[in-house]
């Protein structure tokens, strides 16, 4: 059992933001964390529901690792253990999706001692958290970059809405010894819009118009869309009814940009909403610049800091409070710094930034060199 008898054995943090951050970091680097006053001051304090499972589902992935959560839940200690992956089968909580979940593990999975085999039930789309389309589409190209290029894969099995869900999917990651150092600086420019379009228990119809609605936003600017359409039908479909859009970017040199919008039972909104909401945060994602968009900038931050010892960089556009956060969360946890420099884009003016780093040489042992 941990012990709180030596305070500076411990990474110490006060409240619930950046709760997976924290725990993220804790089992890569392999330092116990301990979060306090955890919601202490509201009405119902202590872990979420969905925090609760998170923690569960880490320890499903990690052999040895200690909890300890305090009756009010406001406390937890955590000491990380061996990243033990192979076959897991988990139910996500109902109040936030998939993608939840997914956004943290992806960023474990390679180092696991065996490759991952990851069935999540749930809601797939649906809030604000990354759509497992959007994390089949986008996510996994970005990991594939890193040295991931063989055998990872995410499959669909059933969709499930808000609030009830219903969905399944399955995650496949083989293991790597080493990731790669990536340079990306060069952004291009967008040659094609790809996107798909869902209902689950609604009318067909319902698709169709989300996407007349995104070609009517998006088509003044680019003639290469095509947005495919996913009805699902009978079991495929999940407990609730619903429907939704994910829209991907791609430039000519391979960066890809993405903007999601769901709707479910209670959110009261038009297809055609739905669709115009999804193409503006596309073309807003377009107007930052940079080369990952807002969603994945912390995946790519710290895939280049725990790659070979060389000089890594890539261009963003404006940091989002979550990735400032998380690159202080480094800096705790890896005692890595990025040197940030400014860029002026020449097309709209807006700053960019070029952010590096030299990586610290992360070796998953478990994994033979070849």
């Amino acid at each position: 059992m941990p012990s709180d008898n030596n305070p500076t054995r411990w990474l110490t943090y006060h409240g619930s933001n950046y709760f997976r951050q924290r725990l993220l970091l804790s089992t890569l680097s392999g330092k116990p964390v301990k979060i306090v006053e955890i919601r202490s001051q509201d009405d119902e304090p202590g872990l979420q529901q969905h925090e609760a499972n998170f923690v569960k589902l880490l320890d499903k992935l990690c052999n040895g690792s200690q909890i300890i959560i305090n009756h009010t839940g406001t406390k937890l200690m955590y000491t990380p253990g061996t990243i033990n992956g192979g076959t897991v089968s988990h139910d996500c909580s109902g109040d936030r999706s998939i993608g939840y979940y997914l956004e943290s593990i992806i960023c474990l999975a390679p180092f696991c001692k065996t490759p991952l085999q990851l069935t999540l039930h749930g809601i797939t789309n649906g809030g604000h958290d990354p759509s497992v389309d959007t994390i089949k589409m986008v996510t996994l190209k970005w990991m594939e970059k890193f040295g991931l290029d063989e055998g990872l894969e995410l499959t669909i099995n059933k969709r499930g809405s808000m609030p009830n869900g219903g969905g399944e999917i399955f995650l496949r990651c083989p293991i790597v010894r080493q990731l790669n150092t990536v340079n990306m600086l060069d952004v291009g420019k967008v040659k094609k819009i790809r996107g798909l379009s869902y209902a689950t228990r609604v009318s067909p119809a319902m698709a169709n118009r989300i996407i007349d609605s995104c070609r009517n936003v998006l088509n003044p600017f680019l003639s290469d869309i095509y947005i495919y359409v996913d009805h699902c039908k009978g079991p495929q479909s999940g407990l609730s009814p619903g429907f939704g859009v994910t829209l991907t970017a791609t430039t000519t040199t391979g960066i890809m940009y993405t903007s999601q919008s769901t709707a479910d039972v209670s959110d009261q909104k038009l297809p055609e909403e739905i669709g115009k909401n999804a193409a503006y945060e596309l073309l807003h994602e377009i107007k930052q610049g940079g080369c990952i968009d807002s969603r994945h900038q912390s995946l790519a931050l710290l895939m280049l800091a725990l790659g070979p010892p060389d000089i890594g960089k890539i261009k963003t556009g404006p940091l989002t409070n979550y990735t400032v956060a998380f690159l202080r969360h480094l800096k705790d946890f890896f005692q890595i710094k990025f040197k940030i420099d400014t860029q002026v884009d020449e097309v709209n003016h807006s700053q960019l930034l070029v952010l590096s780093c030299l990586g610290i040489n992360y070796i998953n042992i478990s994994k033979k060199s070849t």
